[in-house]
């Protein structure tokens, strides 16, 4: 019989991956959620259903100004945060990771955040820009659009693509969910011919999802594809995984602060001192400093490991060409 702390551990991606504050306090809590709905038998996916309702409801609550209804804001968002770290953890326990769950957890979260940057560009309508009398109006929405769909979601969706490929080297695909464009429109162009249409509309937005995450990522798609093709053609690539996975592993925080837990502490401490403008300045700021740094730091040890992978592989066939 396994102990708490061992199905703990086992609920975990990895130790490389999970952030200090999930370790501690939203994954203990995540797995008790998940012992109580799998007694219960319940899907998953039905818990990330239920997690996005509360989401929206907790955005709606930071529509308003007042202390009570932010702090019922915080108290909702948090709980749809455990139940998004539930019914991965369920899964992962059980056995029952579906592409369509996956998916459909990192739906939620951009549920929860369109919501909650509809609710606060209302908020922000009616207020004074800072230091000034001229009232947000539109340029509310200016700013938290941009914060949004500029910022924010180029950042979860990338910052999401680096965790998966360090589970890929780290445990291989069968513990990584990282998938590619040219897959997952193979499987649209089937759905097609014979699919339902909401397997078209899935299968569709998927392939495309992967393919943004793909056109950001040049020098890794370059070594990734050299690297595959090397694998297939039985060359010990063992060195080059390791190297990789050191130099990937220091940028594990940064994709851990480009997920849920930072932004979601500056959205709840803005909203409870009534200045939810500095979020989306946060956003545009700090958390897009992080990203281009990641970014960067990614690609450049991408192509390093691509570089000393070819020499080894052109001295390799110089010595055999010698004897």
């Amino acid at each position: 019989m396994s102990t708490f702390k061992q199905l703990l551990q086992e609920s975990f991606k990895s130790n490389d991956t999970e952030e200090w504050l999930d370790v501690h306090f939203t994954r203990p809590i995540g797995l008790v959620f998940a012992l109580f709905w799998n007694k219960l038998g319940v899907h998953p996916n039905a818990i990330t259903i239920l997690s996005i309702f509360l989401g929206i409801v907790a955005a709606v609550m930071f529509y308003y100004r007042d202390l009570a209804h932010n702090i019922m804001g915080v108290a909702l968002l948090m709980l749809a945060n455990f139940c998004d770290s539930t019914d991965g953890q369920m899964a992962r326990l059980t056995g029952k990771k579906t592409l369509v769950g996956r998916v459909l957890d990192g739906f939620s979260g951009d549920v929860w955040f369109f919501c909650i940057y509809f609710a606060l560009a209302c908020r922000l309508m009616p207020q004074d820009i800072p230091f000034t009398q001229v009232k947000w109006g539109i340029w509310a929405w200016v700013l938290l659009g941009i914060a949004g769909f500029l910022f924010h979601s180029p950042q979860s969706s990338l910052s999401d693509y680096y965790r998966q490929i360090h589970l890929f080297f780290l445990k291989g695909k069968e513990g990584s969910e990282l998938d590619n464009y040219q897959q997952q429109r193979a499987i649209y162009e089937q759905q097609k011919k014979s699919g339902s249409f909401i397997g078209k509309v899935f299968y569709y937005n998927y392939a495309n999802y992967c393919k943004s995450q793909e056109k950001r990522t040049p020098q890794f798609q370059s070594f990734f594809k050299d690297y595959l093709e090397k694998y297939r053609e039985g060359k010990d690539l063992e060195r080059y995984k390791i190297s990789f996975l050191n130099g990937s592993r220091p940028l594990m925080p940064y994709t851990n602060i480009l997920t849920f837990n930072t932004r979601a502490i500056c959205l709840y401490v803005s909203c409870l001192i009534d200045l939810p403008w500095i979020y989306p300045l946060f956003e545009i700021t700090v958390m897009q400093g992080l990203y281009v740094y990641m970014h960067r730091e990614h690609e450049s040890l991408s192509h390093s490991i691509a570089q000393q992978m070819d020499a080894d592989m052109v001295c390799q066939e110089k010595g055999r060409e010698q004897v």
